[in-house]
């Protein structure tokens, strides 16, 4: 295998050790490996299909000369599911998810994990340090306790404790840091200095950027058994992979997008694939440190001191240089980056469990929330391919498992920490349906789109619904069961929707009953004045995730 560590900012190369954190010629921390891409494009492909589908499928493209299989626990190779009932909500048929929650330890850290230690193993080292708000540890302790490498794991206080019993567990040491994850991180990176030890640099780390990008070359491979390859290439010879239009993830530090943008670029070097997707990291509202530079159009981030979020494993204030690297990525690939609220990624948490059977945690509902924001502001359009990493779902470990004294502690002094939100949840942050059992009639000729409609209105609260396919059949319901909403579609056949707003309106007894009219038709200034003092909203297919739609039945039904 050939490949060197080449400085990005002097342009130095030298040869890959692990514990050589900073370029020989400017002392720069901020290097990534090189590879022959011509000559691995000439022999790797032609060894794929007898591989196994996993993280080591590409090893000619990793820093590691001989990896042990002694030491895996099956990285990689995570299924790409499509989206089948977000799709068809968001109006964007082709909606996939990269499941990560199906690593090792529940988490997309895994692959960062898995060929670190590896690395490590191969060099000879037996101790590391890593700060961490969560899934980094507990990635780091599984694979560390199968490498016999003893990992101290520095994280903050605000680490929920089943993830800290996790990470113990393993049989690393847990340092419980009373601070922000940038002070942690500090504390970490002195203790490693002070005893000679291999530090975890996040996206400095070498390791940890070539880990990520097995994610992007997983992807193209199974985009391109999803949907074929790329029909056209503007005349040039058709490229092996396609790729899609968006790739989102949810982002702390920024490493995961910086490695995986890295290995889209690799693929495109290797004339694998033609471009390279659009990028959307997404950060929550209380700590976007990133989203705030981007929108005020700063090449620098400056740092939040005080995050102000309940999903403690995004709050890292201070990207650093990862966010220049990483706006350069999201500018050479149109994409955007944005921030959702904590409340916005507790509801796509439900929506996603409810629509799709995937249960995340909070920091990958992030990148869910982030998707429904984008496709409502018709950033991402309908016939876009859009992949969003599914980042993690981690496992609590019981208390009584590890007694006492599996922890220790160091309480920092720090001029925020009084402004930092307390832990736990606020439970009723997604409740926007009304204590009583409203009744609701839906009427669609689509049962794809009713069952749909049933569902969200499910995930909100315990209502009865009625439904009717067609005009005829619905004028009959609602004469019977007098609802208290009716979501109307317009077209339909025999009797469409505003034949039947009519008839609703003709009568006393129906003529009040609130409707919200949910229609794919692109509406005519005509139709609109038609629909005019009738109806109390109108929605567009695609629309049905909206904060506009929940908030309108929540006010219309009370």
């Amino acid at each position: 295998m050939s490949f060197v560590i080449k400085c990005i900012d002097c342009g130095h190369t030298a040869p890959y050790f692990p514990t050589s954190v900073s370029c020989p010629k400017c002392s720069s921390q901020w290097r990534q490996a090189e590879y022959d891409l011509e000559t691995i494009a000439k022999s790797m492909p032609l060894q794929l299909p007898g591989r196994t589908f996993d993280l080591w499928r590409y090893r000619e493209l990793l820093p590691v000369r001989n990896p042990n299989p002694v030491i895996r626990l099956g990285e990689g190779g995570t299924p790409l599911l499509q989206a089948v009932n977000l799709g068809m909500m968001l109006g964007c048929p082709n909606i996939f998810i990269k499941d990560e929650r199906q690593g090792p330890t529940a988490s997309f850290k895994d692959r960062q994990a898995a060929v670190t230690i590896a690395a490590l193993k191969e060099a000879g080292i037996t101790e590391m340090v890593a700060a961490s708000t969560g899934n980094v540890a507990i990635s780091y302790s599984a694979y560390a306790a199968r490498a016999s490498i003893k990992l101290w794991a520095f994280v903050t206080s605000l680490v929920p404790a089943v993830k800290m019993r996790e990470i113990a567990l393993y049989g690393s040491q847990v340092i419980k840091v009373t601070g922000s994850y940038d002070q942690a991180k500090q504390v970490a990176a002195e203790f490693a200095r002070q005893r000679g030890l291999y530090l975890d640099m996040g996206a400095r780390t070498i390791t940890s950027i070539e880990a990520m990008k097995t994610i992007a070359f997983e992807i193209c491979e199974q985009i391109t058994m999803a949907l074929g390859p790329t029909t056209t290439n503007n005349g040039k010879p058709r490229p092996a992979w396609r790729t899609p239009d968006w790739y989102i993830q949810s982002v702390s530090g920024g490493m995961g997008p910086l490695g995986i943008a890295k290995g889209f670029q690799e693929l495109q070097k290797m004339n694998m694939i033609d471009r390279i997707p659009a990028i959307a990291p997404i950060q929550s509202e209380g700590c976007s440190p990133m989203v705030i530079a981007w929108k005020a159009g700063a090449e620098t981030a400056t740092p939040v001191t005080s995050p102000r979020t309940h999903i403690e494993t995004l709050a890292t204030g201070d990207p650093g240089r990862a966010y220049p690297l990483l706006r350069k990525w999201v500018v050479e690939t149109n994409g955007t980056f944005e921030s959702v609220s904590d409340e916005d990624a507790f509801r796509a948490m439900h929506v996603l469990a409810k629509m799709e059977g995937i249960s995340a945690e909070p920091a990958a509902a992030v990148a869910f929330a982030g998707l429904f924001k984008l496709a409502r502001a018709g950033v991402i359009k309908p016939t876009d391919v859009v992949v969003v990493n599914c980042t993690g779902h981690t496992m609590p470990a019981e208390p009584f498992v590890l007694g006492d004294n599996w922890s220790r502690n160091v309480v920092l002094p720090s001029r925020v920490m009084e402004e930092t939100p307390q832990e736990g949840l606020l439970a009723a942050l997604s409740r926007v349906a009304p204590d009583r059992f409203p009744n609701v009639a839906i009427v669609d000729d689509n049962p794809e789109v009713r069952r749909l409609i049933r569902r969200i209105l499910q995930s909100q609260g315990e209502y009865k619904i009625f439904e009717a396919e067609n005009g005829k059949e619905a004028l009959k319901l609602i004469a019977r069961e007098l609802p208290d909403l009716i979501v109307l579609d317009l077209m339909m056949p025999e009797i469409d929707g505003f034949s039947v707003l009519d008839a609703l309106r003709a009568k006393p007894e129906t003529a009040n009953i609130p409707v919200i009219v949910a229609t794919a038709k692109e509406l005519t200034a005509d139709e609109k004045n038609r629909l005019k003092g009738q109806i109390q909203a109108l929605m567009q297919k695609g629309d049905f995730l909206s904060d506009e739609f929940l908030e309108e039945v929540k006010s219309l039904i009370k």
